[in-house]
């Protein structure tokens, strides 16, 4: 007896299909347009529109729900995000089958920046009335994540110095004999007679020059407003370094070695895993960072948290002060962990009192201690998004921009933890 199989059918279909048959009603992109549509206020970004001129652009609902869903799936490429609106089922339930170009999706993300880091703030409160933000224990840390621009467009102080002189001396030169060889020209041929365009070589090298200037400036008001009091400003080090494409971003050590990077922060509640405060800082470092951290966990929720566990690049006797000032628990690591041990307390030498009492509270409470939880908090947040998710280089420039799209980026972490507990 012959086999039957399942009609294959590439032709036409009798009637159109429905974007709900795309996906599962239990699909996240069926979670994040139902939010855009019955949960967020989008005031901001419909008012904007004032002009009835031209023709209509898209639905601003529908973009938020396309950005919010690329991000929480992922993609993050304008281009990309332009692909799967038309090769994949899940886009199209969320956009209703359109497909924006991704100059449009690139513009609707730019013009609306401030808007969309905004609902960082409302997403959390969902979470919050879920019961996934309870503040009992938050842990902080900071990672780095590339910026966009290439650490081989960076120069150094010393190297700009040295180049300002050559460029300058080069241009000089070939001014100089442009101007014999015009004098020159004119003795032979008349005033009258019109010469040839600068060559591009002269003016690529002056637009190099003007770069590398406008670097010197920016390093020099550093220093100047680095230095104390009434001192005279102090001349910016040799090695310190200036990234042409993206100036505010700096060179910061991570896994793979030397990155030009952004230091991206997030306070992240122990019971849930949910992101209840987020900073971003051009600084190396995170010891200046506890403390704005701290008061961002109360300015989102409108509480401290309980509990704050960070490790050793946070710890200093004035932001241990500032804690207990905030009357705040603190499990604060005031050395680098050894392998095998319960608490970060390290080996070197411990001289003010609050880090030395930090220090013997953390051994006192060893694998019980509340400080354990730290690593189990952050660390893996910083994993969905970094490994899961493959968010590891930003897409615009200048901290103000890229510190509105990390926030846009812990929204899509939130909304993926707001599915999950609600289905």
């Amino acid at each position: 007896m012959e086999k039957k199989f399942r009609e294959w059918n590439t032709g036409t279909m009798l009637l159109p299909p429905s974007v709900d048959d795309f996906v599962p009603d239990s699909h996240l992109s069926v979670f994040v347009r139902n939010l855009c549509t019955d949960s967020l206020d989008l005031t901001e970004i419909y008012d904007s529109y004032k002009n009835e001129k031209g023709y209509p652009p898209f639905d601003p609902t529908m973009m938020t729900a396309l950005i919010l869903y690329a991000y929480s799936s992922g993609v993050y490429s304008s281009r990309k995000i332009a692909k799967a609106c038309i090769e994949r089922v899940d886009f199209m339930a969320v956009t209703g089958m359109q497909h924006p170009e991704h100059r449009t999706i690139c513009e609707f993300r730019r013009r609306h920046l401030e808007a969309l880091k905004g609902l960082f703030l409302q997403i959390l409160k969902l979470c919050a009335k879920a019961g996934l933000a309870k503040l009992g224990h938050v842990a902080l840390d900071g990672t780095k994540i590339q910026a966009n621009a290439s650490k081989h467009k960076a120069m150094s102080y010393g190297r700009m110095c040295d180049a300002e002189k050559k460029l300058k001396t080069e241009i000089d030169t070939w001014f100089r004999e442009a101007r014999n060889t015009d004098d020159a020209e004119d003795n032979k041929f008349g005033k009258k007679n019109s010469g040839d365009e600068m060559p591009d070589w002269v003016a690529n090298k002056e637009k190099r020059l003007a770069k590398i200037k406008e670097a010197k400036a920016a390093l020099e008001k550093e220093a100047a407003e680095a230095a104390e009091g009434d001192q005279p400003a102090t001349k910016p080090k040799d090695k310190a370094q200036k990234n042409f494409t993206d100036p505010e971003s700096r060179i910061m050590k991570t896994r793979n070695g030397f990155e030009q990077a952004y230091n991206a922060q997030a306070a992240v509640d122990a019971d849930s895993q949910v992101i209840v405060a987020t900073t971003l800082t051009n600084q190396v470092n995170d010891k200046n960072q506890l403390d704005p951290m701290v008061q961002k966990i109360k300015e989102n929720n409108g509480r401290h948290a309980d509990e704050i566990s960070a490790d050793a690049g946070y710890c200093s006797e004035e932001n241990l002060k500032k804690l207990d000032k905030r009357r705040v628990k603190g499990y604060i690591a005031t050395g680098r962990q050894k392998h095998g041990s319960a608490a970060a307390t390290g080996d070197k030498q411990i001289t003010g009192q609050r880090t030395a009492a930090m220090a013997a509270k953390l051994r006192q409470g060893g694998f019980r201690s509340r400080y354990r939880l730290r690593k189990q908090t952050v660390e893996p947040v910083f994993g969905q998004i970094k490994e899961a998710r493959g968010f590891r280089r930003f897409s615009l420039r200048g901290l103000d921009k890229v510190a509105a799209e990390w926030d846009l980026v812990c929204t899509a972490h939130n909304i993926c933890k707001l599915a999950k507990a609600m289905t």
